[in-house]
């Protein structure tokens, strides 16, 4: 199925595919309905699936913390405290045109130590959302470790 195309490691549309269905899993047995992004490495909406209830104003925020994710190489959360006020990176969520998050709900998708793209949940707590993308990138590695057997 080419869930990962290995040479020069470029997520494909079946790979974000997989992360979706991990990710709407999670979020259907936590009870939230959420809006789930997948972006590619250059932090370009590759699949997007908003649930049945999951909140509006949700969808660029799921979308920005997938390309936050991607571009940082880092998850959001890991955010919070440093770009709080009076924090080093104070400011930084009004960067790029305000598409920055620093709240939990988005995780860099890396593969043999190569970002190759991220996930951004939104619509639950930030707790919430975290937990659905990285249920997304465990859905990801199980598919690719049986693609690999």
């Amino acid at each position: 199925m080419n869930l990962v195309k290995r040479d020069g490691i470029v997520l494909t549309l079946a790979g974000a595919r997989t992360i979706l269905e991990g990710a709407l899993a999670e979020a259907a047995t936590i009870g939230v309905p959420m809006d789930i992004a997948v972006v590619d490495a250059g932090g370009h909406l590759l699949a997007f699936y908003r649930m049945e209830g999951a909140k509006i104003t949700s969808i660029d925020v799921a979308i920005n913390k997938a390309f936050t994710a991607a571009g940082t190489r880092r998850s959001t959360h890991e955010y919070a405290e440093i770009a709080g006020a009076g924090g080093p990176a104070f400011g930084i969520h009004v960067s790029n045109q305000g598409r920055f998050m620093i709240f939990g709900g988005g995780v860099p998708i890396v593969i043999d130590d190569q970002c190759i793209g991220g996930v951004g949940c939104s619509s639950g707590s930030a707790e919430q959302d975290r937990l659905v993308a990285e249920a997304g990138l465990r859905a990801l590695s199980e598919a690719m470790a049986r693609e690999d057997r």
